[in-house]
């Protein structure tokens, strides 16, 4: 992962995926305590705390961003890809699109310093019945600040299909 949180492998996850949209109910209210703009050399600390599950074809996947500072962050994407490629057409929550058959790419919000983002809750199908599904979630846009510990905003895990929690 370079400086800044941008990932090279972004470009192929959303080519030919729509824009996120513009409809202001999709876009949470500005925060007060966050900039629009992140400084140049802002520094923060993203992290990203959850589980997934597996079930009857199916995957569930909790995401909790939170920034441990010292800059605020307008607004940062996680990416979580799947080893399994996602079945049907499901409505996404706002602020998430799907940027492959295997990646969705969801927006955190903006979060102030020692502050959390928005939570995202994830139930789609995958394609077949797979016994165990791997979910590698990671910070796709960090919103222009600099992310020195990649650590906690990187995860990758397995979940069998059992249908337990999986925590990361």
């Amino acid at each position: 992962m370079q400086r800044g949180g941008t990932d090279a492998a972004v470009g192929p996850d959303v080519e030919g995926a729509p824009a996120a949209p513009a409809d202001p109910a999709v876009l949470a209210a500005p925060d007060p305590g966050v900039v629009a703009q992140a400084p140049a050399g802002a520094e923060a600390d993203l992290a990203y705390h959850g589980h997934v599950s597996l079930w009857s074809g199916r995957v569930g996947v909790w995401v909790e961003p939170s920034n441990h500072g010292p800059a605020a962050v307008p607004d940062a994407t996680v990416r979580l890809r799947f080893s399994t490629p996602l079945a049907g057409t499901e409505q996404l929550p706002p602020g998430c699109l799907r940027g492959s058959p295997e990646t969705v790419l969801c927006s955190t919000g903006a979060m102030r310093a020692a502050g959390a983002g928005r939570q995202i809750a994830l139930d789609l199908r995958v394609a077949g019945s797979p016994a165990e599904v791997v979910v590698n979630i990671n910070t796709s846009w960090s919103g222009g600040v600099g992310d020195r510990n990649p650590d906690n905003n990187t995860h990758r895990v397995l979940a069998p299909a059992t249908g337990d929690k999986y925590a990361y």
